[in-house]
């Protein structure tokens, strides 16, 4: 197997784990919103799912197009990396129960958890988020993609952390 090839299963994966997660936060969001949970910054929500759709589409692409040398070393430690990611990703998934989604949706009355990686930061999802959104593309030395999604990345999140920060009275 190539490692074009190896590179296209590996972003073919994590789609489909992306895939799996929309399925949780469907049926976490209606949980939430049969408890009385209140959506808020529906307006990025949109920008967010191009962008990551982007990210593994703009992996691919620069992948096949600029064919580039990858080192062994890089590749391998970057997939290391991505695979962390997916673990604390899961873990926030986990910690969060049903009151975790990819929308912001807080349920009144309950608590913000403070459990799990939750106790170590308040925003441990997005550091899986930034750091993947780096190391993937990077497995394949797509680094244009790296920086491109990095950037405005963290633009999305400095307004969705500010979301949920007010959302759950943080800010």
């Amino acid at each position: 197997m190539t490692s074009l090839l190896a590179f296209t299963v590996l972003v073919a994966l994590v789609a489909a784990e992306r895939v799996a997660e929309l399925v949780v936060s469907l049926r976490n969001a209606a949980w939430s919103r049969q408890r009385g949970g209140v959506e808020t910054g529906q307006g990025h929500y949109p920008v967010m799912v191009v962008l990551h759709t982007a990210l593994l589409v703009g992996a691919l692409v620069e992948a096949y197009v600029r064919r580039p040398q990858v080192p062994g070393v890089l590749a391998w430690s970057m997939l290391v990396v991505v695979v962390a990611t997916q673990a604390l990703r899961w873990w926030c998934i986990a910690t969060l129960g049903p009151r975790w989604n990819t929308r912001v949706i807080v349920v009144p009355d309950l608590a913000p958890v403070t459990s799990g990686p939750y106790r170590l930061l308040r925003h441990p999802n997005y550091v899986a988020v930034v750091v993947e959104g780096a190391a993937l593309p990077l497995v394949h030395a797509a680094w244009i993609t790296a920086l491109v999604f990095t950037v405005l990345n963290l633009v999305l999140l400095r307004a969705r952390i500010g979301v949920e920060n007010r959302a759950l009275g943080l800010a």
